[in-house]
């Protein structure tokens, strides 16, 4: 049998909303300081010389018998009276308190219906938000320090950024379905028109099978790199202590028979201790370096140095390249985003940098992008201090200043 079955018929239940106790405590709020005020005004009302007793005193009144027995009379009299008013003056003023409770109930009930209308409004506005309206605004009404219309203003916040949280999600898998659709379209044209010849010989075969190894090597590096994405912005991960130098050194070792040998490269490594994961950062380190040589040019540069800038410990790499407009860095960070091919070895999937963008958050570390000073990319990347090292300047915030290359 249900909970509701159970219950008698017609029972009356009370619904503690929040106006409800509102009232409740307005008018309890009343009838605490009522009846503290007419309990004051009643002990002062009995305390006050003029309700003492009348006292009636005549010269030789106690040697006539007469005088004495009036004066009792008229002193019995007015103690009476003063009982009878001061019985008049409580039973009247516990009836007006009363009343007045009840009244200050009404009104409780209706104040505290016009205070908490706007938090009605802001319900009905947000039960009619979902998913697929999430560009609507509660767009409360009222002055700027109205403690309401700030948590409406909160709420919006929210809103805005959900729905900007919603569109990245839906562009990132289309994005990621035609990123994984191109090499299959491309693996399935390859083995159809190998099986279109009725007569394929050995080296044809072969063509096909290392086309169709290169195509699933992309694929397979496009889900790495998507998978890696995905538990960056996770966050779940363990951190250990490790050295951005340490973890530069290991990266620039695998990346060397990669190096285009016409690209100089110069390190400056420092000690740079701090806290993370190591194959996060590592990937990190990869993805900025991997993209600073895909996109310079024959016969440039690239630089990557570590250190303590102020306290902070941070990797930096920079690279010659092609001028990329200042407005269009921020979009560098975003999945799938690329800006036409800068390079002829520009052929990566566009996840890069928001693989790096993803490791950086998930570490509480700083990314400041600006110019290089010959096309290409500055990126310094400023991640916390390792908690168990001590220095002398600690700063929180990355230097804006650039020390000098040597």
């Amino acid at each position: 049998m249900s909970a509701t079955a159970s219950e008698p018929a017609g029972r009356f239940r009370i619904r503690w909303s929040a106006r409800l106790r509102l009232t409740l405590l307005y008018g309890t709020l009343f009838l605490v300081s009522g009846a503290t005020l007419l309990a004051v005004t009643y002990l002062l009302v009995v305390q006050s010389p003029a309700s003492k007793g009348t006292k009636i005193t005549t010269l030789n009144a106690s040697r006539n018998p007469a005088v004495q027995e009036i004066s009792g009379q008229i002193s019995y009299v007015a103690d009476r009276q003063r009982q009878e008013a001061q019985r008049t003056l409580l039973t009247r003023s516990g009836i007006a308190l009363g009343v007045m409770t009840g009244v200050s109930g009404g009104l409780g009930w209706l104040m505290a219906g016009r205070v908490l209308r706007p938090v009605r409004v802001m319900t009905e506005r947000a039960r009619r938000i979902s998913a697929h309206n999430l560009h609507e605004r509660l767009a409360m009404p009222g002055p700027a320090d109205d403690e309401l219309k700030n948590l409406g203003d909160t709420f919006d916040g929210l809103l805005a950024r959900l729905d900007a949280a919603f569109d990245a999600q839906r562009r990132f898998v289309a994005n990621a379905s035609h990123e994984l659709r191109t090499p299959l379209t491309l693996q399935r044209t390859v083995i159809e028109v190998a099986l279109s010849n009725p007569d394929p010989d050995v080296k044809a075969l072969r063509a096909v099978c290392e086309r169709t190894l290169a195509i699933g090597e992309d694929q397979n590096q496009l889900i790495e790199a998507l998978l890696t994405l995905a538990s960056s912005q996770s966050g779940v991960f363990q951190t250990e202590p490790l050295d951005l130098a340490e973890v530069v050194t290991g990266v620039l070792d695998d990346l060397a028979p990669t190096r285009p040998e016409d690209v100089t490269l110069h390190v400056k490594l420092a000690p740079a201790p701090t806290e993370g994961s190591t194959s996060l950062v590592e990937r990190l380190v990869t993805n900025l370096v991997g993209n600073a040589q895909r996109y310079t040019h024959p016969d440039g540069w690239i630089r990557v140095t570590t250190g303590l800038d102020g306290g902070v410990p941070t990797v930096r790499v920079v690279n010659s390249g092609p001028v990329v407009p200042r407005e269009a860095i921020p979009s560098l960070y975003q999945p799938f985003q690329r800006l036409g091919h800068r390079s002829a070895r520009a052929d990566g999937h566009g996840l890069g940098l928001s693989i790096v963008a993803a490791i950086a958050s998930a570490h509480r570390a700083r990314i400041v992008t600006e110019q290089g000073p010959e096309g290409g990319l500055d990126i310094t990347v400023a991640f916390p201090a390792r908690r168990d090292e001590l220095y002398e300047t600690p700063d929180p915030h990355l230097s804006s200043a650039r020390a000098p290359w040597r």
